[in-house]
């Protein structure tokens, strides 16, 4: 079918792999240092290193003449969109980030960002989560984002509360164990 046809465009594949969840309408971009860290290097690496290095591909594929098959030139420019993209989404969220260092933080019961929170189900089963930023967040290595349900659950409770947290398998109830602040990385 003639893309003409089609309300789709090339942009529109790259999209999904660089989503990421919105901050709340108001909200700080919460991040841990190491989380900022991450993502800085990432801006700079693609700033420094990689989006100089396409300009120059493409500038040379350019010169070969016909660009209509020309491969290193087509796939050059659709990658320097890709990588353009990702610039503006990383300068947005480092420019709006508000760094917090749970390594500083006051001892305390009670939970904020940058705690590592250790829960137990009423089995007696225990998990523990970090309450990281939503660019940080990373479910399998026990890092969750401040506004997922269960961080949002643990927010403000204290040591020894039992909080509830709807899941998609229904309500559940977890008491908090143990709450500390340490550095994230």
């Amino acid at each position: 079918m003639n893309k003409a046809f089609v309300k789709e465009t090339d942009a529109d594949d790259d999209e999904d792999d660089l989503a990421a969840p919105a901050l709340p309408t108001g909200s700080k971009n919460y991040m841990t240092p190491a989380g900022y860290a991450r993502l800085d290097a990432e801006f700079n690496e693609l700033w420094k290193v990689e989006r100089p290095k396409l300009v120059e591909t493409i500038a040379w594929a350019a010169s070969n003449g016909d660009r209509s098959e020309n491969g290193d030139y087509l796939y050059g420019k659709k990658r320097l969109r890709e990588v353009d993209r990702r610039i503006r989404f990383l300068s947005k969220r480092l420019e709006h980030a508000e760094v917090v260092d749970p390594a500083t933080r006051e001892a305390t019961d009670q939970v904020f960002f940058g705690a590592t929170v250790t829960v137990a189900d009423a089995d007696g089963s225990e998990s523990t989560y970090a309450i990281v930023g939503i660019d940080e967040a990373d479910a399998g290595r026990g890092r969750i984002a401040w506004i997922s349900p269960m961080a949002r659950a643990l927010l403000k409770a204290r040591e020894g509360d039992t909080v509830s947290v709807q899941t998609p398998d229904g309500k559940r109830e977890v008491e908090i164990v143990e709450v500390r602040y340490q550095a994230i990385n």
